[in-house]
């Protein structure tokens, strides 16, 4: 029973470990080299969509997609599904296509980048504080582009209306600065723009000094007679990240709206559906498109219900869409009303995040952060990482640290679990008697082997709750090092310069000292071969088992999970090669305790011993 017991343990484990494999790395590769074929076609393929200059709402037009039939707004009420801008993607460079419209400056401690006075849009954004590599040299992150480049991804508030309100901002209008063109968190911008009806519409941005814009309308009615309007926003994405889709996190169009709360589709899936809108409109809540660590979200006015959807766009340019339609606002002659919405754009940072959720009341925003179905285990695991990082300032050593602390945690079920094993060790021979006397009636050797436990005092499973109790820790831990950005690029020691990143090193090139590139699949670096090592030396800790198939499984298993546990962070394997260490010095401590010798030396020993042949 016992070597069933650990066989049937040994074929758990890698099962789950292949999965884990390919589930977290060939998947996510496949899709990437898919992916960026297809945003290599795009862009030598990719045709110019627009141009077209505004139009009142009711109408159709190019750039234009009527909203479902369920929307709140006025009849005919329309959003628009286009970019509106006249350049083949792929021909341009920035700072052409940047050149194409005037444009306001922002400058903060956290973005740099500039505002198109052309449609008012949101689409020039750097994140100063973050980098392309580990490098600080390398170029910041490009987090939104104009829409005539092959990577155009851009925010955008404007209106609908109806014949009386004539031509509404959208996104052909060219607006005029008023007084300062350079936005920083203390110096707001002020945009005007009149229409031929004698609408005045003056719009402010301001932002603060991480990720939020705010963006305030004051629309003065000039006319004879009430003017109905409703503001919509709209983020536009033309490209999908390289890793989109991954079975790890979300990234694609999302938001909190409606009474079902969180509604989340991936490229693929709303690439498939081509429109997703909750069946009413909602108070409250945000939308938008998010990546791995960046998003770009709206946050509506909570002045009035709105309407959102997601969208996927095959019309000329291919390309995603979050966007909201709000209720109508009526205006009376000679009176004014001011609509303000935000949009958040930047890095997903954990303390932010929820710091703008209880700020400014935007519900339920730290779901921007995929933390998983096991949010209640992989939340407290980052708050705890991060809590001891700021007060060691080595993430690394702060996973070392929760290691050590989870082993105290849990000490007394691992100590019973350990001693249960010890004692099993020491009615080996009485075990060994059991099987030899019932070789021919296994029934009767369950049996008594069950009752030999049974007076012993011995829980046969109990080997199995150190390694169950380390799969959830496991997953919370990976979960952490791959979704929250406080860990991209943060280092360890050495050549570990981004815990969140694979081991750069390989045993094939002996670590870097043969200039040879080693493919993806030879990445076999130290700390994998650390871990491996660890491994190896906790599974000699025990018998050999007596099986030979149970034998080979254990003698190859260290190298099979070398190699796997190879393409995964840095700070994982970290964790599991100390890990590994912790339980070798805890069981021996135990088995040592319980009288139990260790096995470890003579199981090492015997490898290299000259095996008697079998007696002929």
């Amino acid at each position: 029973m016992e070597t069933n017991r650990n066989f049937f343990i040994t074929i758990a484990l890698s099962i789950v470990i292949l999965t884990l494999w390919q589930v977290f790395y060939m998947n996510p590769k496949i899709e990437a080299q898919r992916e960026q074929a297809q945003i290599e076609a795009t862009r030598q393929g990719q045709t110019r969509v627009d141009g077209q200059a505004s139009t009142p709402a009711g109408t159709t037009a190019d750039g234009t997609t009527n909203l479902p039939a369920s929307t709140p707004a006025t009849p005919g009420a329309n959003i628009p599904g286009q970019s509106q801008d006249a350049a083949q993607s792929g021909s341009l460079t920035r700072a052409a296509a940047l050149g194409q419209s005037s444009r306001v400056k922002i400058d903060t401690p956290s973005l740099r980048g500039s505002i198109s006075l052309t449609g008012a849009r949101l689409d020039d954004l750097q994140l100063k504080e973050y980098h392309e590599t580990v490098d600080d040299n390398s170029p910041n992150i490009q987090l939104l582009s104009p829409a005539p480049l092959a990577d155009g991804y851009f925010a955008e508030i404007g209106f609908t209306g109806n014949d009386l309100t004539g031509t509404v901002p959208g996104p052909a209008t060219v607006w005029t600065v008023e007084g300062n063109n350079t936005l920083t968190p203390s110096t707001p911008v002020t945009l005007t723009f009149t229409n031929e009806k004698g609408l005045i519409f003056k719009r402010t941005f301001s932002v603060d000094d991480n990720y939020m814009f705010t963006v305030k309308d004051a629309v003065t009615n000039a006319t004879a007679a009430p003017i109905s309007l409703a503001s919509y926003g709209r983020v536009t994405r033309f490209s999908k990240p390289l890793h989109a889709s991954t079975y790890v996190l979300h990234e694609g169009p999302i938001g909190v709206v409606g009474d079902d709360g969180l509604q989340e589709y991936t490229f693929a899936a709303i690439e498939k559906e081509k429109e997703v809108s909750p069946p009413k409109a909602t108070t409250g809540g945000w939308i938008g498109i998010t990546d791995k660590y960046w998003a770009a979200t709206l946050i509506p006015s909570t002045a009035k219900p709105f309407q959102a959807r997601m969208s996927y766009f095959e019309d000329g340019r291919p390309r995603f869409q979050s966007d909201y339609l709000s209720d109508p606002t009526t205006i009376e002659p000679g009176q004014s009303a001011t609509i303000e919405n935000l949009i958040f754009a930047g890095a997903k940072e954990v303390g932010k995040i929820n710091a703008y959720e209880k700020e400014r009341n935007i519900r339920q925003f730290e779901l921007l952060i995929d933390w998983g179905w096991f949010y209640f285990i992989t939340k407290p695991m980052f708050y705890l990482i991060d809590w001891l990082y700021k007060a060691i300032g080595n993430f690394g050593v702060a996973i070392l640290v929760v290691t050590v602390l989870l082993k105290a945690v849990f000490f007394p079920l691992a100590n019973k679990s350990y001693a249960s094993m010890a004692r099993m060790k020491l009615v080996q021979p009485k075990m060994t008697e059991i099987r030899e006397k019932y070789a021919d009636d296994k029934v009767k050797q369950q049996q008594a082997m069950m009752e030999l436990y049974k007076t012993e005092k011995i829980n046969p499973i109990a080997g199995c709750w150190p390694i169950l109790i380390q799969i959830p820790v496991f997953f919370a831990l990976y979960k952490v090092l791959y979704v929250t950005i406080e860990m991209r690029h943060a280092p360890f020691f050495g050549w570990i310069q981004d815990l969140a990143a694979p081991d750069p090193t390989s045993v094939f090139n002996l670590f870097g000292l043969l200039p040879w590139a080693v493919p993806a699949y030879l990445m076999i670096g130290v700390w994998p071969l650390i871990m491996g090592v660890t491994m190896f030396l906790q599974m000699r800790m025990n018998p050999t088992p007596p099986d030979p198939t149970q034998q080979m499984i254990f003698n190859w298993m260290p190298l099979i999970f070398t190699f796997m546990l190879s393409s995964f962070p840095a700070g994982l394997v970290i964790y599991w090669a100390w890990n590994n260490t912790l339980s070798i010095t805890q069981q021996g401590i135990i088995m040592k305790r319980q009288g139990v010798k260790v096995e470890l030396w003579d199981n090492l020993a015997g490898m290299f011993k000259k095996k008697p042949k079998p007696a002929e």
